[in-house]
């Protein structure tokens, strides 16, 4: 028996989505299978993502639903014609893990993130120099003939944030630890320092600093990534990641905690002004004394 096919990030959203619409409709699978005359099991399978649909079966689906609001139903036929897709990281073969490219198909999809990063410039922000350090400070993550491939993709990555059919709202809080931390030696640090502040022109980007001072923060559990989508009461998407593992949290219970505690983050955070003073001194403070004038 061929191998189970592992669901894309697109085909996932839509089943949740249709998942959802059903059950708020009343319609049990034996419905819905009627619906496109097939056996509960292949509507089974397109909710959990692991088949993809027709745009016109899911404009049937939506039919016997009553879903009317067109916005909604113009992104989940979107979602259909795109869900096997290729990305422009599948040319880098086996060189991105499955894991990380989900990652990269939410990255690319969405329309709105937010981050929070206790002791790393988040990878949208980093400069090629302080990613190789951090790529390299790992040796359980990659290999050393991998690492320039991983660069480009992460070069290619970055331009959501300036592409012209729209770009990416990111909104990131980062710990004073990340604008401390000296990785890849002094020079690197400065040069990334220079970097945030000059990213942060950009009207799309915002970012804060959340200082030692603060003291307890909402934070404490840890790293997390919020994607947004311009899709009708979607909730959305929370990432969550270790050294072996990703999570992603789908459910809008979910997603409202975590809002949640970004929302108290940003508060508790200075203000994008007062942030970018801080990096400019932390900055002063990193550049070695000789080098100063």
């Amino acid at each position: 028996m061929a191998a189970e096919q592992v669901p894309t990030v697109r085909r996932r959203r839509l089943g949740s989505e249709l998942r959802k619409l059903r059950e708020e409709a009343g319609r049990s699978l034996e419905d819905a299978a009627g619906v496109l005359e097939c056996h509960r099991s292949r509507i089974s399978r397109i909710e959990l993502g692991y088949l993809g649909v027709r745009a016109r079966d899911v404009r049937d689906l939506l039919n016997d639903y009553g879903v009317s609001n067109e916005d909604l139903r113009a992104r989940l036929t979107e979602l259909a014609r795109h869900g096997s897709k290729r990305g422009w990281w599948d040319a880098y073969g086996q060189i991105i893990a499955p894991a990380y490219a989900n990652y990269l198909e939410l990255e690319a999809d969405t329309d709105y993130i937010r981050a929070f990063e206790s002791i790393l410039i988040p990878g949208l922000l980093q400069t090629e120099d302080y990613s190789r350090a951090v790529i390299r400070a790992n040796p359980a993550l990659v290999r050393d003939d991998d690492v320039d491939t991983l660069m480009r993709v992460k070069i290619e990555r970055q331009t959501i944030l300036t592409r012209q059919d729209g770009p990416v709202r990111f909104w990131a809080i980062i710990g004073e630890a990340a604008l401390r931390t000296p990785i890849g030696g002094t020079e690197v640090m400065r040069a990334q320092l220079d970097h945030l502040v000059k990213v942060v022109e950009r009207p799309n980007v915002t970012l804060q600093v959340l200082p030692y001072d603060v003291g307890a923060h909402a934070g404490l559990s840890g790293p997390f990534v919020i994607f947004s989508f311009a899709v009708p009461n979607d909730a959305g998407v929370v990432f969550l990641e270790n050294l072996s593992s990703s999570l992603y949290l789908e459910t809008h219970d979910e997603v409202a905690g975590y809002t949640l505690v970004f929302d108290a983050l940003r508060s508790s955070a200075l203000n994008p002004a007062d942030s970018l003073d801080y990096i400019a001194k932390v900055a002063d403070e990193v550049l070695p004394k000789k080098a100063k004038r």
